[in-house]
C-alpha cells in the first residue's frame, strides 16, 4: 500500500546564502517534505515500526538546516541523504526549500527549490 508522509511549512530560522549579509542576518527558510513508501505493515499491525515517524523526518531536517550552506540545493541534498540512510523504507522524497524575501532586488514573496529523488 502506497502510503505518503508529508511535513507542510516546517519554518526555520537560519544563516544559509551565498551573499555575507545573509551569514550575518539569517532568514526564515520553510520546508515541505514528501515522502513515498510502502507502509502496508504499519496500517495493518497499527504498528509504527512499519512505517516513518514524521516526528523523526522532522528532527533531521532541523538538524541539518542548522548546518550551513550557500545554495538550497545543498541543503536539500544533505536532508534528502540521511533521511534515505536513516529510513530504508522510504522509496522517493519530494523536498521543497524556501528562503523568504530573498536578496535579489525585487519584491519576491519566496525563492525556492525543489529535489525530487
Amino acid at each position: 500500500m502506497k502510503t505518503f508522509i508529508l511535513i507542510e511549512n516546517a519554518r526555520f530560522y537560519a544563516y544559509h546564502g551565498v551573499f555575507e549579509q545573509e551569514n550575518i542576518v539569517g532568514n526564515t527558510f520553510v520546508v515541505n517534505v514528501k515522502i513515498e513508501l510502502n507502509a502496508l505493515s504499519a496500517c495493518e499491525k497499527d504498528d509504527l515500526e512499519g512505517t516513518v515517524s514524521y516526528a523523526d523526518v522532522f528532527g533531521i531536517i532541523e538538524q541539518e538546516m542548522q548546518v550551513r550552506s550557500k545554495l538550497l540545493e545543498n541543503i536539500g541534498y544533505r536532508i534528502i541523504k540521511k533521511l534515505k540512510c536513516e529510513f530504508k523504507l522510504i522509496e522517493k522524497i519530494e523536498l521543497k526549500i524556501s528562503k523568504e524575501n530573498p536578496p535579489i532586488g525585487g519584491q519576491v514573496e519566496q525563492a525556492s527549490v525543489v529535489l525530487i529523488d
